[in-house]
């Protein structure tokens, strides 16, 4: 680890985003939601343009700390060359896109959690079957799959097919999640998380029984798509529950 180093060379703007980026993977780990020591989630340095913190490539979910972060530029490379850490450049290229194209985009994740991934991968993706799946009607885009995403000229196509939305389906490999704050990153990662893991439960009974769009419409109006296009400092409450649980069970993610 890097040590109280880190926190003496920042400010406490940094510093903050730093301990909350760190949170966000402890409970990423907690949630069974890691995938070895791959996937990232990523937000930028507050007030410090092109600069984003992103998990040392190495280092497992369980194991973050805010000191342990990097912070990178939007090419991937480290500001501080003394980080002992790598970084996994080949999965910035995505984020890198995002965080540059996207200027809403604070926090971007992307993960490969087996409910979302399995959705991904099945004609037709995240059917309106569930109250959870609602939420998403219009709200997702779809990108076909091409391989591993570390071409840069695939970003185009990326781009294009994320639209306005906030989420982009990858088919084949899993979610990229948009949001203008980490907290509202993690709630609708987990929202979309629990739309998938009932659509895969309700196939295992049968043919869902879908919920038609006026429906749908009501629904979105009434619940938290509503909420994030408001800027209602979604999800902060939830993060903060769930920061409380994951401290009693990986604790020191604020070193």
């Amino acid at each position: 680890m890097t040590g109280q180093s880190e926190k003496q060379n920042c400010n406490v703007a940094e510093w903050e985003a730093r301990k909350q980026l760190a949170a966000c993977y402890r409970i990423f780990a907690m949630m069974g939601w890691d995938e070895l020591i791959y996937n990232h989630i990523t937000v930028k340095v507050p007030n410090e343009d092109g600069a984003f913190l992103i998990n040392p490539y190495g280092l497992h979910f369980s194991e973050i700390t805010a000191s342990s972060l990097v912070k990178i530029d939007i090419e991937g490379n480290k500001f501080d060359p003394d980080n002992p850490w790598p970084v996994n450049r080949a999965g910035f290229v995505q984020h890198s896109l995002f965080h540059t194209a996207k200027p809403f985009a604070h926090a971007i994740i992307h993960t490969h959690a087996t409910p979302i991934v399995a959705v991904c991968s099945v004609e037709g993706g995240l059917k309106p079957s569930n109250f959870y799946a609602c939420n998403f009607v219009n709200q997702i885009g779809y990108h076909d799959f091409e391989g591993v995403t570390v071409r840069e000229e695939e970003g185009e196509r990326l781009l294009a097919n994320l639209g306005d939305k906030r989420i982009l389906m990858l088919r084949n490999h899993g979610p990229v999640v948009l949001g203008t704050s980490l907290p509202e990153a993690f709630l609708t990662y987990w929202v979309l998380q629990r739309a998938c893991e009932i659509q895969l439960a309700t196939a295992a009974m049968g043919p869902p029984l879908l919920v038609s769009d006026d429906v749908v419409s009501v629904h979105q109006r009434d619940t938290f798509m509503a909420l994030i296009e408001q800027g209602q400092n979604f999800g902060v409450h939830e993060f903060n529950a769930m920061v409380r649980r994951v401290n009693k069970i990986y604790p020191g993610w604020y070193d």
